[in-house]
């Protein structure tokens, strides 16, 4: 044990003492942190016990069970398990060829999107350079054909290059059936160059079929946009994933209780893709906040604010577990939610949507996170991860912990997303930083809320 660390628990036994400040305490369980976390263990043991976690699926119930051990293994009490009903859509078998070539295709199915018959659809091909070319397509131009939907994703650090190419993985596949097509192949919204196909969710509006839909590994995309551009290509594709309307996901969630009323809520999502082995996205969310959570736990500290960790079910399909725990938790005092859900890499930058009150407990954050090489926020606009923000929608103030997603897109959803990815020295530091942001903010009482 650290003797800074040795010396809050010290202090914390002996209130009657004159002790180190809050800011001092931040400080003293970031230096803690930052030399030895649990988030690696406790990933390891996650990935390696329980592997991927597909949403609504045995895995995914897999994953709960675990989760539930290690909150209470981190001392976290009122561990609950929260219910609510989704879909389910499973992988089946998936191939792709260019007929007359017999060169196959490094393709993965879209979440939710439907099935060829067992022997498969063989279809002309049409191009189409962005979402934008697409929208320009004729109605009924693409009947009988499958149309390929092509991109160019940057890499960013700030991974902002998902959100201007991700309607072609979300919306393509809807709109070219409403063309006429009768799948939709798309490239992957990543940025590396290995032969390994991103996966991710696509939607069809009610009422509307889905048909099927695959994203092919970048390598792939850019051999087949060559040889449209030299003639006319026929692809043979197999795809047939199985859906089903009544399946079950859960929120599971545990709570260090403090003194008042007030909540701060703080996790990632626990369910995963298929493909890979969950741990980028997002089982290192969860071990980082958790092991923030157990450091605090562990300093004998006791905050103002309960401090929750939430592992949300069913992210990647929906966010229906973050609207579920929204709706369900509505009328609690949740003053402030943050998530952890853009891989291991360091945090770089603090980002909040705070009432005006809440901001100078945002500057002593970013005092506190500077010595980590965390920049202070640009404002006070942050939207917050997919699970918080329909809590920030309710007027829960939001935090975020913005890491460098540099590589983040060359392993997200794909058969890459596996352990060795993961750097020690990077995960400790975002534990640093998040046990000491958390520390502050539950030992405050600063309003906090929006609304």
């Amino acid at each position: 044990m650290r003797p800074t660390l040795a010396l809050l628990l010290a202090l914390a036994a002996t209130p009657a003492l004159a002790g180190p400040s809050r800011v001092e305490q931040a400080a003293m369980l970031r230096d803690a942190a930052l030399a030895a976390s649990d988030a690696l263990p406790l990933l390891t043991d996650l990935t390696t016990r329980v592997g991927q976690r597909l949403a609504a699926t045995p895995a995914e119930a897999r994953g709960r069970e675990w989760a539930k051990a290690a909150m209470k293994a981190a001392g976290l009490v009122n561990i609950r398990e929260e219910p609510f009903t989704m879909p389910v859509w499973e992988r089946g078998a998936e191939s792709a060829e260019i007929i007359g070539t017999g060169q196959k295709l490094a393709i993965a199915a879209l979440g939710t999107s439907g099935a060829t018959p067992p022997e498969g659809i063989t279809a002309e091909v049409v191009y189409f350079a962005d979402y934008a070319a697409l929208q320009e397509a004729a109605p009924g131009s693409l009947a009988g054909k499958i149309a390929f939907i092509d991109h160019r994703m940057m890499r960013a650090q700030d991974g902002s290059s998902y959100g201007t190419n991700g309607v072609v993985r979300r919306a393509g596949p809807a709109l070219a059936a409403q063309k006429g097509a009768v799948a939709t192949m798309i490239r992957s919204l990543g940025t590396d160059y290995h032969r390994n196909p991103h996966t991710g969710s696509t939607s069809f509006p009610t009422g509307q079929a889905p048909t099927p839909a695959v994203a092919l590994a970048l390598p792939d995309a850019e051999l087949l946009a060559r040889r449209l551009a030299a003639g006319p290509v026929t692809v043979k594709l197999i795809s047939t994933p199985r859906s089903n309307p009544n399946g079950q996901s859960a929120n599971v969630s545990g709570d260090i209780p403090g003194s008042g009323d007030e909540i701060i809520v703080i996790g990632g999502h626990l369910d995963s893709w298929d493909i890979g082995q969950g741990v980028i996205d997002d089982g290192a969310g969860m071990a980082i906040t958790l092991s923030a959570a157990k450091a605090i736990k562990a300093s004998g500290l006791k905050p103002r604010r309960t401090i929750r960790v939430v592992f949300w079910g069913a992210e990647e399909e929906g966010i229906y577990g973050g609207r579920a725990y929204a709706e369900a938790h509505k009328t609690d005092r949740i003053v402030l939610a943050a998530e952890s859900d853009f891989g291991a890499d360091r945090v770089y930058r603090l980002s909040s949507k705070v009432a005006d009150t809440g901001l100078p407990l945002i500057a002593e954050m970013q005092r506190v996170l500077a010595p980590l090489g965390i920049a202070p926020t640009r404002d006070n606009t942050a939207g917050g991860g997919a699970d918080v923000a329909p809590l920030g929608a309710l007027g829960s103030g939001i935090l975020e912990l913005e890491q460098d997603g540099s590589r983040y897109f060359d392993l997200h959803h794909t058969p890459d997303d596996t352990l060795d990815k993961v750097d020690r020295a990077q995960i400790d530091q975002n534990v640093a930083a998040w046990t000491a942001a958390v520390w502050l903010a539950a030992s405050d009482d600063r309003p906090l809320r929006t609304k």
